[in-house]
């Protein structure tokens, strides 16, 4: 059924624009405007490609009390999020052509909105071994990333980015410098040392971040940085763009909209990978995000149960949900004037998409009717437990926030709202 969506704000990432218009879909796709079967009055809220959210884990397979595909995916559907790039970081790991499709079916069969998984850089993420990245891709991985589990063999890293550049793969990566990280809960700095946690330095994103870069400009590999969080890490960034090598890098809404107090009082649900950082950092991603240097922006949604949670805050599991939160806490920044809609949905929809290649997050004729009509200034307040996600493990538990979802479309296929 042909559907016109009339009176709406129009977010057209790819244009920069907002502005008061119709837009017609048909067959799953966006098309010239024209008479239609139906008719919605968006009442002049806002209409903006759906959010492409790369990093997502659902924990299929091994741990579906904490989050599954079906959770995940309403979660998703009602956060505005159209398709989610999932991590391996599963139990067992995906890093075989039969997991990866196991977790295809999976998601085709219980998820309304698009799953593109991604597989692990090396065998079981433990940095040994490099993956059969080429039958991978065949089974469908979208990129390969060990997640936190950095590579700190640097001859099986080089050799993983010089098989992945020859079939143009994309290779995910989270810096740090392990040894620096290892045990850490918090970054360091008064905070830290008055709470008495044990803290890393924003230096060792720095270094971990250094490493890759030199080795991607050795071996000319496509390279992503998934959650940078720090202002020291921001210039290596820089010269690897300004030098012209295939390389992007993202940050968690998170790092974007809390900063190290808001730990507190040893707020596990606080706790997330890397730590919060102080408030000059997370103004730096901010701007980052601003100017371009920042491509992406994603929630880096980490299911925890409450038993990994309710611990003591050094041993508490890190990550927080986010799926259905990651678009009132980026209205966050459009509220403050920090960063427009056309900004957020850049990198919330049109970077991700065209980094894995994909013809989504635009408004553009012909592209996938993947859409989400929301109310920027709609106040809502977060409960977590009336959360989709199995897990209930928010920051935002409580907030005050703005931004609600009103309607997510799917291929031209209303799955809220």
């Amino acid at each position: 059924m042909s559907l016109l969506i009339t009176n709406a704000r129009l977010i057209d990432p790819e244009a920069g624009t907002e502005e008061l218009g119709d837009l017609r879909v048909e067959n799953g796709r966006i098309t010239a405007p024209g008479p239609a079967e139906q008719v919605l009055d968006a009442g002049g809220k806002c209409l903006a490609p759906g959010i492409v959210d790369l990093g997502v884990k659902v924990c299929e397979p091994g741990e579906r009390h904490k989050e599954s595909f079906r959770t995940a995916g309403a979660a998703a559907a009602r956060g505005g999020v159209t398709t989610m790039v999932t991590r391996p970081d599963t139990d067992p790991v995906i890093d075989s052509p039969e997991q990866l499709e196991f977790v295809a079916r999976r998601a085709a069969d219980a998820a309304p909105v698009h799953v593109l998984p991604m597989a692990a850089l090396t065998k079981a993420r433990a940095g040994r071994e490099m993956v059969e990245i080429g039958f991978l891709q065949d089974a469908g991985a979208v990129a390969f990333t060990d997640c936190d589990a950095v590579v700190t063999d640097t001859k099986v890293f080089t050799r993983a980015l010089t098989y992945a550049r020859s079939l143009r793969a994309l290779v995910v990566a989270h810096p740090q410098e392990p040894g620096l990280s290892s045990g850490a809960a918090a970054t360091s700095g008064k905070f830290a040392s008055l709470r008495g946690l044990p803290a890393v330095s924003p230096i060792a994103e720095r270094l971990g971040l250094e490493r890759d870069l030199t080795l991607v400009e050795m071996t000319g590999a496509k390279y992503h940085a998934d959650n940078l969080s720090c202002a020291a890490a921001l210039p290596a960034l820089e010269r690897a763009k300004a030098a012209g090598l295939d390389v992007t890098a993202g940050v968690n809404i998170h790092h974007l909209t809390l900063n190290e107090f808001d730990v507190g009082d040893y707020r596990t649900f606080f706790k997330v990978k890397p730590p919060l950082r102080a408030e000059d950092d997370r103004l730096a991603m901010i701007d980052a995000v601003g100017s371009g240097l920042i491509d992406v922006i994603s929630s880096m949604h980490t299911p925890q149960d409450e038993e990994s949670k309710r611990l003591p805050f050094e041993v508490a599991a890190s990550g927080a949900v986010a799926l259905e939160t990651l678009l009132p806490a980026a209205m966050r920044l459009y509220h403050a004037g920090q960063l427009t809609l056309p900004q957020l949905f850049k990198a919330m929809a049109l970077n991700p998409a065209r980094r894995l290649g994909l013809n989504a997050g635009r408004l553009a004729e012909g592209a996938p009717a993947d859409l989400v009509l929301f109310d920027p200034d709609a106040p809502i307040v977060v409960d977590r437990f009336k959360l989709a996600s199995k897990s209930k493990n928010t920051p935002f538990d409580g907030a005050r926030m703005q931004g609600r979802v009103l309607g997510t479309w799917v291929a031209g296929e209303r799955v809220f709202g």
